[in-house]
């Protein structure tokens, strides 16, 4: 079975301080599965003080699959990484950075490598076009649910 990998990234921009937004990013919590559409829910097992295990269990009837991920916090560099290990996309991983823009701004820098199982080997326009694609939605959540949520978060 061909593996295609979707290589994107975008930025997102906050109405909040670098420290404000890596704050709320990587305070993983069980609720945290109500900011997603699908309204999956979520254990969150600190590992170590950088190392979180999450799980998110899709609810009945939506037609997800269970993800396990594991998150590797970077506080000295405002950044984190978040590799899933179970699900459909397995060994996938995303890349994630707060940038200061000032006093209360800073941005989200994202990259996502994920690695997609195909029944047949996909051209590589195709390749190309799903990764665009797939940055388009990621960055649409952060837009409209992430992004606003952190900002009403930390009162902006």
């Amino acid at each position: 079975m061909p593996v295609i990998a979707l290589r994107y990234g975008f930025r997102q921009p906050f109405r909040a301080s670098a420290e404000e937004a890596f704050a709320w990013c990587t305070d993983f919590r069980a609720s945290d599965g109500d900011l997603f559409q699908d309204g999956r829910t979520r254990t969150v097992r600190r590992r170590a003080d950088d190392t979180v295990v999450m799980t998110d269990i899709p609810r009945p009837g939506t037609g997800g699959r269970r993800i396990t991920r594991l998150v590797r916090i970077f506080p000295e560099e405002l950044s984190w990484t978040n590799t899933h290990l179970t699900g459909p996309f397995r060994y996938s991983q995303f890349w994630y950075r707060i940038e200061s823009d000032g006093a209360h701004r800073s941005h989200l820098e994202f990259r996502g490598l994920k690695l997609e199982h195909r029944a047949k080997a996909v051209p590589r326009e195709d390749v190309a076009r799903h990764a665009r694609a797939e940055g388009r939605s990621d960055a649409a959540t952060w837009r409209t649910k992430l992004g606003p949520a952190l900002e009403a978060a930390v009162g902006r």
